[in-house]
């Protein structure tokens, strides 16, 4: 029984992770908009997430120069994916590419497919707790 509930949220489980983490790759792009040669990242989402569906992505480790290091991501990698550099719009003087509009249009978009994607899992536990009780 907890495979099936698995199985039927897994697609969702793996959208609003990749959702996430990219919401925080645009979050750090607007936190760096005055930070002189910062590059804007972003990533693709629907080739990410069906690297993550299918398991087609690669993890790319952390160089570790000490025992102490933790292991984690590099940032070159969000599910699979690789984590892209933005071309810029319009290039600035101090080699900064992050354009404030595309960076609040593209977070705004995100967070509300983000929102979207909550709403239906909800949405769906709720029709299996009926399921299950009725």
């Amino acid at each position: 029984m907890v495979n099936r509930l698995d199985e039927a949220l897994r697609f969702q489980q793996t959208a609003l992770s990749l959702r996430a983490a990219r919401q925080e790759l645009l979050a750090s792009n607007i936190a760096n908009a005055d930070t002189p040669n910062y590059k804007a990242k972003d990533v693709d989402f629907a080739s990410a997430l069906q690297n993550a569906l299918t398991g087609k992505g690669s993890a790319l480790p952390a160089i570790q120069t000490s025992p102490m290091h933790l292991q984690g991501n590099a940032g070159r990698d969000i599910l699979g994916a690789p984590v892209m550099y933005r071309k810029p719009v319009q290039p600035s003087a101090d080699g900064n590419t992050v354009d404030m509009d595309v960076e609040r249009a593209q977070f705004a978009d995100n967070a509300l497919r983000y929102e979207s994607g909550v709403k239906f899992v909800s949405d769906q536990l709720k029709e299996i707790m009926t399921a299950i009780q009725g």
